[in-house]
């Protein structure tokens, strides 16, 4: 890792660390989050869910690692890897704030949770596989009479009778048995149908099990694009606005493949003031954060002029590693929130570029802030319902800048060497011997006013002075012969 490399990951994992704020403890109830997700109703999110819930998407979460078992989780991540040598796309060894990557994924992609579900759950966790057969009937017969118990005389309304039945013949319950369709508990995603890819990363530099967060930045976007994410959401950031040159390859990648990036514009309690990669890489959405009241939050939001757009960052609820839930604050919250919207928007309109979804998020905000691009808000504050269904104006690809481009202009491009296999006749330039460099080139004698101004003031001085001896000549012999006469 190189010098300059070190302080910024040191300022991403410090960015990280304060992002993700524990505001109280886990309630007892699951319904008790859901209905702190004001959000869902206040963005259109649940408005949007009538065309989609982001079926067939897949959300890369670079981050600390996933707890794919939590129960908003479960069956939502996919496939995922760890990028810093010290874990297997669970939360690494030593890493902090080891419950950051749940939390953001459950924004995204969570699944809810049922609280009759969970009920079921602690039922069907029993081992019944050793029992007899009169011990087996004694078993259903009491599962079923628990089941009715839960849910009422209704009870087979809200189970799957196809889980249930193979669940009756195998004597292994399917996690479906216990999913209601569509729980009302619990937190929820914004594209509680998308998929999730747990990229896990080492904010710790040195990382003693591997490469430094510059590397394994590189390397999670490489990864993502390759396993199929559609979408890559990175709640993380540094206070440069510069970027390492070896992220340019990872990022122009991830745009060559026609893969978003939305990341967290940073938060201002962790002294960053202004937004920070990779929000300030050409191309990646940058999310602001903002409280209930749509105020740009005093502690969770960065500004500048890379900012997108702005979404909820306090009071926030997610899911913690286990089965719990917790408050937070952070634009680690509003970045998820922003990808889910971009899953669904592309759920509904598969035929768009990655350009053209983010396109149709930008320009369908509602309207907040200074007219145009604010340095706070962006272009508003997210419309999900708007951004998936509604009109939007006619996509200009000059609006919005590509890394690409930035690359071609600001980077300094590789010069290829030329080569001369002849020196021309006409070149004045002589061949040294072999190995050895040729003469330069030396340019002609040149005359300047310098070089012919004195001599010729000086011949005209000479002139002058011997046109005035002979006219004094001419006039002294004129004057004598007339004497004489």
């Amino acid at each position: 890792m190189t010098a300059a490399a070190r302080p910024l990951g040191a300022a991403l994992a410090a960015g990280l660390a304060v992002s993700a704020v524990l505001l109280s403890a886990p309630a007892a109830h699951a319904d008790q989050w859901r209905d702190q997700q004001y959000w869902l109703e206040d963005y259109g999110i649940t408005e949007a869910w009538e065309t989609t819930r982001g079926e067939g998407m897949t959300i890369a979460v670079i981050d600390t690692g996933v707890d794919s078992g939590h129960p908003t989780l479960s069956g939502a991540v996919v496939g995922g890897t760890d990028v810093s040598g010290a874990g297997d796309g669970g939360a690494p060894v030593d890493q902090i704030a080891t419950e950051h990557g749940t939390l953001v994924a459950s924004l995204a992609a969570g699944r809810g949770t049922s609280a009759e579900a969970e009920e079921v759950a602690a039922l069907v966790e029993e081992d019944v596989e050793d029992l007899d057969e009169q011990e087996w009937e004694d078993w259903w017969e009491d599962f079923e009479s628990a089941l009715e118990e839960i849910y009422g005389e209704d009870w087979q309304d809200e189970v799957d009778a196809d889980a249930l039945d193979e669940f009756q013949e195998t004597r292994s319950a399917p996690r479906e048995l216990t999913q209601a369709e569509n729980p009302d508990d619990g937190v929820v995603g914004v594209a509680p149908e998308a998929s999730i890819l747990s990229v896990s990363l080492l904010l710790q530099d040195p990382n003693p099990y591997g490469g430094g967060t510059e590397e394994q930045i590189a390397e999670a976007v490489t990864w993502s694009v390759d396993n199929g994410a559609d979408i890559i959401n990175m709640s993380l950031g540094s206070g440069f606005q510069e970027w390492p040159e070896s992220w340019d390859e990872a990022f122009l990648y991830a745009e060559q493949n026609d893969v978003l990036v939305v990341a967290a514009s940073g938060n201002r309690a962790s002294g960053h003031l202004s937004v920070g990669a990779p929000a300030t890489i050409p191309g990646v959405i940058a999310v602001a954060g903002v409280d209930e009241s749509r105020r740009i939050s005093a502690d969770s939001s960065s500004q500048g002029i890379a900012v997108g757009i702005a979404a909820a960052s306090e009071p926030l609820v997610g899911a913690l590693p286990g089965d719990d839930y917790m408050q937070w604050n952070g634009t680690s919250g509003a970045s998820p929130i922003v990808a889910g919207a971009a899953a669904l928007v592309w759920a509904a309109n598969p035929e768009l570029s990655a350009q053209e979804v983010k396109h149709r998020v930008l320009s369908t905000a509602d309207s907040e802030g200074a007219e145009g691009v604010d340095p706070e808000y962006g272009h508003g504050v997210l419309n999900v319902a708007d951004a998936v269904a509604g009109d939007v104006p006619a996509f200009d690809a000059s609006q919005y800048p590509t890394l690409q481009e930035w690359v071609r202009v600001h980077r300094r491009g590789e010069v290829e060497d030329t080569e001369t296999n002849e020196i021309p006749e006409d070149s004045g330039v002589v061949a040294g011997p072999e190995g050895e460099p040729r003469a330069m080139p030396q340019p002609e004698a040149t005359s300047t006013a310098q070089d012919w101004a004195g001599p010729v003031a000086v011949s005209a001085a000479a002139l002058l002075v011997l046109a005035v001896l002979c006219m004094a000549a001419i006039h002294y012999r004129l004057l004598h012969r007339h004497q004489d006469r």
